[in-house]
């Protein structure tokens, strides 16, 4: 045989095994392809949305008086005590009886007045309005419980992985795309 055919035959051979080899060592030591999914919870947010809430209102005035001191009712109670008082007794106590009835009198058409001037009122309708809240929830994220070998750890994610987690070069690979085919 020729010496170069049979070295050419050894080393191809050897580089054969060692390539086998090596191949085998990579299979051999090949690590998970997957994080195995323990628990997704949904992570949500409340949101408060403000709106207004309106209603009518009927609302009692009382109307502004042209005699705010009861001018005119003191003057015509006081001039009415004092014609019935006149007509009372003779003499000087007939001026006292005059006195004390216009007294009387004014004090009385004061008060009428006022009474009648409360209850003139006149009633409006209007709208009363408050902010309200709404309130809803927003989910905003899932909170991932997984499991690599014999470590557990937690991971926030924007979508639900399902059961597993694809692994590339022993780091999770965490896009959507990305572990599908």
């Amino acid at each position: 045989m020729n010496k170069s055919l049979v070295t050419g035959l050894v080393t191809g051979a050897i580089v054969a095994v060692g390539a086998g080899a090596v191949a085998g060592l990579k299979l051999l030591n090949k690590g998970p392809e997957y994080a195995q999914v323990v628990k997704v919870t949904p992570l949500t947010k409340t949101i408060r949305t403000p709106r207004q809430e309106c209603h009518d209102e009927t609302v009692t005035h009382t109307r502004q008086a042209k005699d705010q001191h009861q001018v005119i009712g003191a003057l015509a109670g006081a001039v009415v005590g004092g014609v019935l008082g006149h007509q009372v007794g003779g003499g000087s106590g007939r001026d006292i009886a005059t006195v004390a009835g216009a007294a009387a009198g004014g004090y009385a058409g004061n008060r009428i007045e006022k009474r009648m001037q409360d209850k003139d009122t006149y009633t409006t309708t209007e709208q009363k309005c408050q902010t309200v809240y709404d309130k809803s929830e927003k989910q905003i994220g899932y909170e991932v419980r997984y499991r690599l070998g014999e470590r557990e750890s937690t991971i926030k994610m924007d979508h639900d992985p399902g059961e597993r987690i694809p692994l590339r070069d022993g780091q999770l690979v965490l896009d959507q795309g990305a572990g599908k085919s």
